[in-house]
């Protein structure tokens, strides 16, 4: 039998609840006592096993130094370093690992996966991406706009151009769960998940909220205050490389379609970015690109979110 729930998973961002805001004012401050040196050890004795099935730059190494930072220690493990690369269950190594360490980070292909690794761990486990959600880089974003904006979500509107993907799906709920609108242009046949769009449609309601959807980017951008947008073809998906360029032919982030967003409107990308494809270099690289922020501040938001889970 499963383990009686006595602990706490971030699989979706929805998993945060009320306690998104607090995470996000939380991050705030570890930033800042980051940079005034008066960082205090909060995960002094916790140990967290970080299980990679997809390489990492961004949240591998924002994980490690964040765990480090507040005095935690990591263990990186990559699936061919683990009994579960010769057949072990997921539900053996969730039960092996919770004897050992105080949370797992995971990083899968599969969301079936995190799931079982999750429904079998007495400890924590956190979702650092799988092929349903990205949540810990939506925290990090909102992040981002909440120190542009001043903590007013309210009243702005984000665009994402692009693929309807994990990155898309957090993002839905997180701007749902933070009351900011939200415009979509997705192709046909890249659309998000239904099930994702019902319940991001579910909290927007009770936070006004507006989430629409559309065909073409410039409908989702005019009047945007924030563009975002990501790579059309994500980690596993190579195989359909071309046909993803030519049904993506229209939806790059570039000064023309900036154009027809706000004045000054920010600029978003999770990273990496294949720029010349989804993006250009004069955009990433523009003086209202916000992209650089955002990868700093993976390294915050999920300090919050540590300390939130098992601090």
């Amino acid at each position: 039998m499963p383990p009686k729930r006595t602990k706490r998973d971030l699989l979706s961002i929805a998993d945060l609840g009320a306690d998104l805001g607090p995470v996000l004012k939380r991050a705030a401050r570890l930033k800042a006592d980051r940079r005034r040196g008066l960082l205090r050890p909060s995960l002094k004795g916790k140990n967290v096993a970080m299980i990679f099935e997809k390489p990492s730059t961004r949240t591998r190494t924002s994980f490690e130094v964040g765990i480090h930072d507040l005095g935690g220690h990591s263990l990186y493990m990559s699936p061919k370093d683990l009994q579960l690369g010769r057949g072990e269950t997921i539900a053996d190594t969730a039960r092996v690992l919770s004897r050992y360490v105080d949370a797992i980070v995971y990083r899968a292909f599969r969301f079936q996966d995190e799931a079982e690794l999750a429904q079998w761990a007495a400890i924590p486990v956190i979702n650092a991406l799988d092929d349903r959600e990205h949540p810990c880089q939506i925290v990090a974003d909102l992040l981002t706009l909440s120190e542009r904006w001043k903590g007013k979500f309210a009243g702005h509107r984000l665009a994402w151009v692009g693929d309807g993907n994990n990155v898309h799906h957090s993002l839905l709920l997180g701007c749902a769960m933070v009351g900011l609108d939200l415009a979509s242009a997705t192709p046909e046949g890249y659309h998000p998940d239904p099930s994702i769009v019902s319940a991001a449609q579910d909290l927007a309601r009770k936070t006004g909220a507006t989430l629409t959807f559309f065909d073409q980017p410039p409908e989702a951008v005019r009047g945007a205050d924030a563009v975002y947008t990501d790579v059309w073809v994500s980690m596993g998906e190579e195989a359909e490389q071309s046909a993803r360029e030519k049904a993506f032919a229209g939806f790059q982030v570039n000064s023309a379609l900036l154009a027809g967003a706000r004045p000054g409107a920010l600029v978003l990308h999770d990273l990496p970015a294949h720029r010349g494809l989804e993006i250009t270099d004069e955009v990433i690289d523009g003086p209202t690109s916000v992209v650089w922020d955002q990868a700093e501040n993976r390294l915050h938001a999920q300090k919050a979110i540590l300390e939130a889970l098992i601090g």
